[in-house]
């Protein structure tokens, strides 16, 4: 629930093992130059059950060979090829054997070092654009006339573009673009700004577009990223929920063998699948400890434990509430209050734990998202913010980590759940943060401002569901703002706080926009709140997307 990286840095461990050994299926391998969308080129490969890892840009080829990834991916990156100290790969990569896709970035580095030459564009291309793709040849044809090589459906410097139409809208994010492309390639697409858009030669497998077909901006992106992963890679989708259960449940029994596990419950998906999947693996040896900081939403303390009386899982519930708030009297810095809830949750678990006697291992909820934002260990991506369960254990915790989601997305998390029975009501239930209320109460977290924010908050879940918004949104919440203005009720001068409501639609978390929700249901939800919750008398509402803000306010 609230291992944090950072903190106690001194004694902490560093988690060196980022890459997923699923070595029984086929893999497409994402180098990661640094992009904030690279974690939705993994995903949107996951979405098409083509399994997907992020690795550094500088790993040795030999240790990319070593792992028999059947596709390469070289993502976007904030960088030019030219600035000192832009991350490279090993050029070896273009000789492994297999094909290989640069996009953006891994365009213009690809270009760069086979011999091709960029430059700072006259005009960037930041936004839409639109792309027309050259035309077509036989797709059962190389350029030579010989038939497209076993296991390629389709091997011409078309084939990315298979079933797409001849001119896309696209979503463009580059400063630099590639004036003449390296011997051998073929300029497949142009953009108006961009007289290369993609290129390709696919007698060694390279193909490279400018633009970015994760994200859902771009249009038929999927089915371009459909056409490497299947056309091009001859992959066939073996990566599904079903088989990871069962292989994360042999995983767990293989670490664990008859050693004892706690697992850390926030009460959320993602921990009370991790338990249920550590249940079906080692039974007895298991028990969860499910700590109330006294951060939760309204009486959301009773209603876990009645869920997890209901799935019969083996739980010590703690109620720490007053030592949280305690601790967190006076502390106005978010990423404080992150590193005190943190450390607060460790001290209480280590507590209960040693009354369980010998404990070998601890099992958390650790998603990928979380790996990547919060570690600039897989590439070059910047941190965004420490997350309360990455990092590592401080090492007077002499315990081992379990994660069993670690390799997975959010959505992946929710089709695990169905596939181990969970209601579907709880399967839904919107994200949570693992340090509750107080990153979503700016300034310092008082039992006051508690108050005030769980009633705020519960009237925003009610209506949400009350106009069945609130299952096609991902996340929907208040915010209690550290501002108070004066407001006028029952002709009396009032002067109280103003909340924020915050309502974002999603696929994955990494990215999101504000939900244009109808305004009856905002004005319902805002004279809820006024006339309902003494104490906050004005209600806002972000119209903010991610990025550049997060979902959540800190």
């Amino acid at each position: 629930m609230v291992v944090n990286t950072g903190i106690i840095p001194s004694t902490f461990r560093r988690l060196d093992e980022v890459r997923f050994r699923f070595v029984s299926h086929q893999a497409i391998i994402v180098l990661d130059f640094g992009s904030q969308y690279t974690q939705l080129i993994a995903r949107r490969l996951r979405e098409l059950s083509v399994y997907s890892e992020v690795w550094s840009p500088d790993t040795p080829a030999d240790a990319i060979r070593q792992r028999q990834p059947v596709g390469i991916i070289l993502s976007g990156g904030p960088k030019s090829v030219s600035e000192p100290g832009a991350p490279k790969c090993d050029p070896r990569v273009y000789e492994l054997g297999v094909p290989v896709l640069g996009i953006c970035y891994g365009m213009q580095l690809m270009a760069d070092a086979l011999g091709g030459r960029v430059a700072p564009a006259a005009q960037r291309e930041f936004g839409h654009a639109t792309v027309s793709i050259l035309g077509k040849r036989d797709p059962a044809k190389c350029d030579d006339g010989r038939e497209a090589r076993k296991g390629v459906a389709v091997a011409d410097a078309d084939a990315l573009f298979v079933d797409v139409p001849d001119e896309i809208r696209v979503w463009a994010s580059h400063g630099d673009f590639v004036v003449a492309a390296p011997s051998g390639f073929a300029v497949v697409a142009t953009s108006a700004n961009a007289p290369i858009a993609a290129m390709s030669d696919p007698r060694r497998g390279l193909y490279a577009i400018l633009f970015h077909p994760e994200v859902v901006h771009t249009e038929r992106g999927l089915e371009i990223l459909r056409n490497f992963a299947f056309g091009i890679c001859g992959c066939t989708g073996d990566w599904t929920m079903a088989a990871f259960v069962d292989e994360a449940t042999a995983r767990i029994r293989r670490q664990v063998g008859s050693g004892r596990i706690v697992c850390a419950l926030s009460g959320g998906v993602d921990s009370t699948v991790a338990a249920l999947i550590l249940h079906r693996a080692v039974s007895e040896q298991l028990t969860c400890i499910f700590v109330d900081n006294g951060l939760l939403r309204l009486n959301e303390a009773s209603q876990i434990r009645k869920r997890f009386e209901r799935l019969h899982l083996p739980v010590v519930f703690v109620d720490a509430s007053t030592l949280f708030l305690d601790r967190l009297t006076g502390i106005v810095d978010p990423e404080t209050k992150r590193k005190i809830i943190g450390a607060t949750f460790i001290d209480v678990f280590e507590t209960e734990a040693a009354k369980l006697g010998q404990v070998d291992f601890l099992a958390q909820g650790t998603l990928y998202p979380d790996v990547i934002e919060s570690v600039a260990i897989v590439g070059q991506s910047a941190v965004i913010k420490s997350h309360h369960n990455v990092g590592g254990l401080p090492a007077r915790m002499r315990m081992q980590l379990v994660e069993p989601l670690r390799e997975l997305f959010k959505d992946e998390v929710r089709v695990v759940g169905r596939e181990l029975g969970l209601d579907e009501e709880f399967v839904v239930r919107q994200p949570f943060p693992g340090p509750g209320l107080a990153v979503r109460i700016l300034g310092e977290v008082t039992a006051e401002r508690l108050r005030l924010l769980r009633l705020a908050d519960a009237i925003v879940a009610e209506e949400m569901r009350r106009d069945s918004w609130y299952a096609r949104l991902w996340q929907s919440f208040a915010v209690l703002l550290p501002v108070q203005s004066v407001g006028v009720m029952g002709d009396e001068r009032t002067y109280e706080y103003t909340a924020a409501i915050r309502a974002v639609e999603s696929r994955d978390g990494m990215t999101a926009d504000w939900a244009r929700l109808p305004h009856d249901l905002l004005a319902r939800v805002s004279s809820r709140i006024v006339n309902e919750v003494k104490g906050i008398n004005r209600i806002v509402y972000d119209i903010s997307s991610k990025p550049p803000s997060t979902i959540e306010w800190e």
